[in-house]
């Protein structure tokens, strides 16, 4: 079996671009090899750069990769429609595993697309208008013309069945999982982390870009509730890159005039994010829409107690272990996050809780059922 995978959304220098699709690209990637048997080839088309290079070398797998700046949403576009589909008929593939939504409309193979959510068709408002004329454009027929999908969830399956048309027998969902890096630090290396960060010893923490489908703006009304009515010993760490429309989260914390007991770091590197998740009391996410949800699953593997949105894939993954709430109401938030913050035999349940159900998700798991996936496909006439 031959597979070529176009894997231009990897990036693996220390930047928000490393986050979200990129984890589940690397993951597949590192992985694959050994979910393989014998006989299977590979063919990875990714950007050029020297990390990419090592990753890919360590990792088994060939590569061609691009001197173009696909980072540019414009560039990437262009060499996917134009010039992979003339270096995919020299290849001699069997199977081209589309990693990003789209695949190549000049591409007449066997084709597998992957797609993340449809945050863009449901939540249209909530995207920049060249990011939704794209994905709303070309995903719908990528997906129709491919010969199986693969989603990252259940719910985003359906998703896929209902508003993109794709027959149920052709799309499966395969979920991700926290990898190993994210396990509960010891309490003294939590202290001197929270130290070398100027943290207080008591915060509520978010971590995932700041955009609004995220809906941060709940999380921030229902901390400066709990502040009013008398919760004045935690504070509030908003982690990660600031995406589009962000303003209005930094806007209503002023407003709130909450700005000395929030938090806003920035950008969270990958070795850095078990200890955040680690020192902090409780982790919440409140989003309207994911695909997955992986800092969830993430936290829970650091024994974090987790208060998410009851939203699209999130129950999926927090199942029993955690605490769900409507993504419209921030005193439901607010309760559950009260409740955690004064109950330390509820977080103490709810942390092995936590541990447990994140070792029912694995990487390896993802990666040989995608490979099982890409067996069925060869294997048609």
């Amino acid at each position: 079996m031959r597979v070529a995978l176009n894997a231009q959304l990897l990036s693996t220098t220390p930047t928000y671009r490393s986050a979200g699709i990129n984890r589940v690209i690397y993951e597949l990637l590192a992985n694959l090899r050994d979910a393989s048997g014998r006989d299977d080839r590979y063919l990875v088309y990714a950007p050029r750069s020297a990390e990419n290079a090592r990753f890919l070398r360590s990792a088994g797998l060939p590569a061609r990769l691009t001197s173009l700046p696909t980072e540019r949403p414009a560039v990437r576009i262009a060499w996917e429609q134009a010039a992979l589909p003339l270096d995919l008929a020299g290849a001699r593939i069997d199977l081209l595993h589309a990693l990003g939504y789209v695949a190549p409309f000049g591409w007449r193979g066997r084709t597998v697309v992957t797609v993340y959510d449809l945050s863009f068709l449901r939540y249209p408002e909530l995207f920049n208008r060249g990011n939704r004329y794209y994905l709303r454009t070309f995903t719908p027929p990528s997906v129709r013309r491919a010969d199986h999908v693969i989603t990252i969830s259940e719910h985003t399956r359906r998703d896929v069945i209902e508003l993109c048309g794709v027959a149920p027998e052709r799309v499966t969902s395969i979920h991700l999982a926290a990898d190993a890096r994210f396990t509960p630090a010891e309490p003294a290396e939590v202290a001197r982390f929270r130290a070398s960060k100027g943290l207080p010893e008591r915060f509520i923490l978010y971590m995932g870009t700041l955009e609004p489908r995220k809906n941060v703006g709940l999380l921030v009304r229902a901390f400066a509730e709990l502040r009013r009515t008398g919760l004045t010993d935690c504070e509030l760490v908003l982690a990660g890159g600031k995406g589009w429309q962000y303003q209005p989260v930094l806007d209503l914390i002023n407003e709130l005039r909450i700005g000395d007991v929030v938090h806003l770091p920035g950008y969270v590197p990958d070795d850095e994010q078990a200890l955040w998740y680690s020192s902090a009391v409780v982790f919440a996410f409140p989003s309207v829409y994911e695909g997955f949800g992986l800092p969830v699953l993430e936290a829970m593997a650091c024994g974090t107690p987790v208060v998410a949105s009851r939203s699209s894939s999130l129950p999926e993954v927090v199942g029993e272990a955690g605490a769900l709430v409507s993504p419209t109401d921030p005193h439901e938030l607010g309760a559950q996050l009260r409740e955690l913050l004064e109950s330390e035999g509820r977080r103490a349940m709810m942390r092995e809780a936590g541990l447990a159900r994140a070792r029912t998700f694995s990487w390896r798991r993802m990666a040989a059922e995608t490979v099982g996936v890409y067996r069925e496909v060869v294997s048609r006439s």
